[in-house]
């Protein structure tokens, strides 16, 4: 199943898309969160799929994230070994985990701000996974893959010099600014996916950049959740990132965005997405 919410920010109704057709779900669920995104909840919606009105309002309509605010977004940092090489460090032996406020968290086509005072703006098409079920201290990979709702696609936006350069020692302040973890379009739930092989590509202003695929993750899906779960407990809604590929501005082959700059990204399968840059 693809699940959407569509509308203005605050106001996004939660729809099925199944095929051409948008699906209301406000008389199965509230809101893509928690509750709809446990085995309980999307099993109602599977439920009521043939039963669903049509979203009138689909036409035209802003997309917004497709889950409501998630408790955490967590990130895994240097998940692929060419992104590590081109950022000068070593591959990591056990995952770099950091965190993003959840109201970094937007929708797949809105637009961006650069930070004020920001020269290294930096885009990273990334594999997001949503958890359906809480994990906490997990056994195996098994029972973290039973933990995952679904996946989506997300742009983990970053300031490199607030990332490096004035950090203090992690990652986070250069992570932190308004609309840079776009989400989306749709999420797609986990029975429809194989995370391992996915392809990920991003592009500015119609210039490639990224092209890899999650057969090149260091550490896989399971294995991150299952990991993380030892230290934290992963809540249905939340969100982690599972790192980028090579060719990003990092690596100083690329020029750092700019105002009026448009970066596309896509995995196929789970949506394109596309930011046109402000400045603050």
């Amino acid at each position: 199943m693809k699940l959407a919410r569509l509308g203005p920010v605050g106001a996004e109704v939660p729809v099925l898309v199944d095929g051409d057709s948008i699906l209301d779900l406000r008389g199965v669920v509230e809101d893509i969160g928690p509750r709809a995104l446990s085995p309980e909840g999307l099993q109602e919606i599977r439920d009521a799929k043939n039963s669903l009105p049509s979203f009138k309002s689909a036409a035209g309509a802003r997309v917004g994230a497709p889950i409501s605010r998630p408790g955490a977004v967590y990130c895994i940092g240097m998940n692929y070994a060419a992104h590590a090489a081109e950022s000068g460090a070593e591959p990591p032996r056990k995952p770099i985990m950091f965190l993003k406020p959840p109201n970094t968290v937007v929708g797949a086509y809105d637009s961006v701000e650069i930070p004020r005072r920001s020269l290294r703006t930096d885009w990273e098409v990334e594999l997001a996974v949503v958890i359906g079920s809480r994990a906490l201290y997990l056994d195996s990979q098994e029972d973290a893959a039973a933990c995952i709702a679904g996946y989506a696609l997300a742009n983990d936006i970053s300031e490199r010099e607030f990332q490096l350069e004035l950090s203090g020692g992690q990652w986070s302040k250069g992570k932190s600014s308004p609309g840079f973890t776009p989400l989306g379009p749709w999420l797609v739930t986990a029975d429809e996916v194989d995370p391992s092989r996915l392809d990920l590509r991003s592009s500015v202003n119609g210039e490639a950049r990224q092209a890899s695929s999650t057969s090149d993750l260091i550490f896989s899906v399971e294995y991150i959740v299952c990991y993380l779960s030892q230290f934290a407990a992963l809540d249905p809604g939340d969100v982690i990132l599972t790192g980028t590929p090579d060719g990003v501005a990092l690596s100083g082959r690329f020029p750092y965005l700019v105002a009026g700059d448009v970066v596309d990204l896509e995995i196929p399968g789970l949506g394109h997405q596309r930011q046109v840059f402000g400045q603050a």
